[in-house]
């Protein structure tokens, strides 16, 4: 991990170019948001794209996805993206390699990890012990899934180096192909994925890690803290979209929600998207306000320094702002 944010540093010291820019009218400003994946799991984002909530803020917002949040991180180092979404932990490494122009907080989305747990067998009574002894297709080192699954074994007393064996070494975004495959018992998967896996009957989803984890600040947005110095009313226009993003969603059912988003997902049909937006919805994943709270970024440490992540300790109040949330939130 020290050698990719090595790199991201040298990268920043390279570029130069801004993705942020004004219409020639002056009206509208370009935003480039970097996503760590393009999933249902993120469903707030969507309806604000979808509803307009964006152009009501004069954003004109072009959308690209990262495949994980070193690469997102390096996107936004590299001034190619202006905001980026992804696990926090991404910007405590950054901090943490000294770097002066480093990425802050300022809004988070989820509040509960949204992948789950995929079995080859239909195992109706499975119990985190069933993993003893067994291979999983496991996340990045370092990376939020990761370090959340490995949070979930040590709490029901089994060691990730000694009691099973992790698979590390298959990008993301093709652990469920390398399950399909035949490789490995068990997989850690987003929607849609995992839903995919049970509807073609090639696996079972046996646990929401979101939901034995308990709440977490498992994804937030972040930017560079010169953008937010030079941009503040970009910032609070954005955070102001999705915070309306997150009204819609915790005011309307699931199949209003899958209706709107559907155009973000063309490739999945909309009684799936439902039952993934109902899965969702039923653990409480979004947030009610995208005010990161200090107790939150307290536990993301914690949870950094058991996987042996957290070199040494760092501020909240530099990591985080949530001045634009609580404006957001009317608070």
């Amino acid at each position: 991990m020290k050698r990719v944010i090595a790199m991201l540093l040298c990268v920043m010291m390279i570029m130069s170019a801004f993705a942020c820019r004004k219409d020639t009218d002056n009206s509208t400003v370009k935003i480039t948001l970097s996503e760590v994946a393009h999933s249902i799991f993120y469903a707030p984002q969507y309806v604000s794209i979808e509803l307009g909530y964006f152009e009501d803020e004069s954003i004109d917002l072009n959308l690209v996805t990262g495949f994980g949040a070193d690469k997102v991180m390096t996107a936004l180092v590299s001034k190619e993206a202006d905001i980026g979404f992804m696990g926090s932990e991404s910007s405590i490494y950054v901090y943490q390699e000294g770097s002066t122009d480093y990425a802050v907080n300022f809004a988070q989305l989820t509040q509960r990890a949204g992948n789950f747990l995929v079995s080859r067998d239909n195992e109706t009574d499975f119990k985190w012990d069933n993993l003893k002894g067994r291979t999983v297709l496991g996340g990045r080192a370092g990376g939020m899934p990761q370090m959340l699954f490995e949070y979930i074994l040590k709490k029901n007393g089994i060691s990730p180096v000694d009691d099973l064996t992790i698979l590390q070494n298959v990008d993301f975004g093709s652990t469920a192909a390398a399950f399909t495959s035949g490789i490995a018992d068990y997989t850690v998967e987003f929607e849609p994925s995992a839903t995919l896996l049970e509807q073609r009957k090639e696996g079972y989803v046996v646990a929401s890690l979101g939901t034995d984890s308990g709440y977490v600040p498992y994804t937030a947005y972040c930017a560079n803290k010169s953008f937010i110095e030079k941009h503040p009313d970009v910032i609070q226009g954005f955070t102001n979209a999705i915070q309306k993003g997150l009204d819609y969603v915790n005011s309307h059912t699931s199949s209003e929600i899958a209706e709107v988003i559907a155009p973000q997902f063309p490739e999945t049909d909309l009684d799936t998207i439902t039952t993934i937006v109902d899965r969702y919805k039923t653990q409480d994943t979004w947030k009610g306000d995208t005010i990161f709270e200090k107790k939150s970024f307290e536990l993301l440490k914690d949870i950094l320094k058991q996987s042996g992540e957290l070199g040494s300790d760092v501020p909240y109040e530099k990591l985080v702002t949530t001045d634009y949330s609580k404006k957001a939130a009317g608070k």
